[in-house]
């Protein structure tokens, strides 16, 4: 019997992965499904990537792993495709080499075509809720929008055996909005790629910045729904606040609000797409981290930040609620609250030791965050999916997974606004 169980949970599966995003694209979504695919890999499982076709894939045709769509441009994403409906390519291949489980990461047409494709051929389904697609419409005012993209995502995951999601804010608002059969999958951080010793003092200098001089960092796609304009509102709080510290803020990033922001800040250095060390190197030579967005599933950067050694002010949902705890490494505000945002950032700096407190406890909570723990249970989430298969009893693939406290457990007995830190004002 324990040989059985043994060779049940060596064996590899045939996992296909949709998505309309993948590295070399630069974003949050993108980076997590890169380690996940690799992580799986790595596991001994065949892992079959059915993407739109990137820039870089002009002359690359499809093979056994992946699978190249047709896509359109995604309006305002400048290199990003809105993958082309495929269901009759999906089942062409899927019949000839039948997946055991797919995952769908993206609700757009292509995936909407995977989800019909698997319900025509019994192939279990899990899904993942990476991009808030409805609280970004409600940031360009399409009130209406709004409404239609939560039925719909709502109608595309519900038909899915199980959604993983990353933050327990997330499940909760999931949970109230009647998604069902919602599973916590967290995110990892490459603590070895993100860490202080990536600082380099001549980076600094051409920033224009000594080694007493604190540099005021942001890192992140420059797009409305990313709540920018509290960059500007807090960096001149800062400078107010403390007239004789010399500082700069610093901009990595770059998407369509690019060229409002830099007419904006005048002042402030905008260094672009930045990846791997060279992108390791600008968050170390950070000293605070602003994360002024108020529609992240999780906020993948929020990591690499406490990672790299940073002092982390963001507001208390998705992944700074889950890794950040006041006052000790990081701080956070009321979602929505920008003046306890920016009173947080004052606190922050009103004495030195605070600030080095801050750090260091960051740089250890983050070291412990990899991606292996997430990847291992990642697989069991997948491995679940198949052993019940999608007619079976959705309750049962529930509780076969490692089911953590539910959200509305989580969040009602401990969050709200931690106690403001000492001096930190109200």
């Amino acid at each position: 019997m324990a040989s059985t169980d043994t060779e049940a949970m060596t064996t590899a599966l045939h996992i296909t992965l949709i998505t309309e995003t993948f590295p070399p694209e630069i974003n949050g979504v993108a980076n997590t499904l890169g380690r996940l695919c690799e992580g799986l890999r790595a596991r001994g499982h065949q892992v079959e990537l059915v993407r739109p076709r990137q820039g870089c894939d002009q002359s690359r045709a499809s093979d056994e792993a992946l699978l190249l769509c047709r896509g359109w441009p995604l309006p305002g994403y400048p290199g990003l495709q809105w993958g082309q409906s495929s269901m009759h390519k999906l089942l062409r291949r899927w019949k000839r080499q039948r997946p055991d489980v797919l995952y769908i990461a993206t609700e757009g047409p292509l995936g909407l075509s995977a989800l019909r494709a698997a319900k025509r051929l019994g192939i279990s389904v899990v899904s993942g809720f990476h991009t808030n697609f409805q609280q970004y419409s409600s940031q360009y005012g399409l009130g209406l929008l709004t409404r239609l993209l939560t039925h719909y995502l709502r109608w595309f995951h519900n038909r899915s055996q199980l959604t993983l999601v990353p933050s327990t804010s997330q499940h909760l608002e999931l949970e109230r909005r009647h998604f069902e059969r919602l599973a916590l999958l967290s995110r990892g951080v490459d603590s070895q790629l993100f860490h202080p010793a990536k600082r380099l003092e001549t980076l600094r200098a051409d920033w224009g910045l000594g080694a007493d001089d604190l540099a005021v960092i942001h890192v992140g796609r420059l797009a409305q729904e990313k709540n920018l304009g509290l960059l500007k509102r807090c960096f001149e709080r800062l400078q107010a606040t403390y007239p004789q510290r010399r500082m700069k803020l610093i901009v990595v990033g770059d998407g369509p609000q690019r060229g409002a922001l830099e007419k904006s800040l005048p002042e402030a250095l905008f260094c672009g797409s930045q990846r791997g060390e060279a992108l390791a190197a600008h968050y170390a030579c950070g000293d605070l981290f602003l994360f002024p967005s108020l529609t992240e599933t999780f906020g993948n950067v929020v990591l690499e930040a406490l990672a790299s050694g940073l002092a982390v002010v963001a507001y208390d949902q998705a992944g700074a609620a889950q890794h950040i705890r006041h006052g000790y490494n990081g701080v956070l505000a009321m979602p929505g609250d920008e003046s306890a945002f920016c009173d947080a950032a004052s606190w922050l700096l009103e004495e030195p030791e605070t600030l080095r407190r801050v750090r260091l406890n960051a740089r250890q909570h983050a070291s412990r965050q990899g991606w292996a723990a997430v990847i291992e249970q990642f697989e069991d989430r997948l491995r679940s999916a198949c052993e019940h298969g999608p007619a079976e009893d959705y309750e049962g693939l529930i509780e076969a997974t490692v089911k953590p406290r539910s959200a509305v457990e989580t969040l009602g007995t401990a969050r709200g606004l931690p106690p403001s830190p000492p001096g930190a004002g109200s």
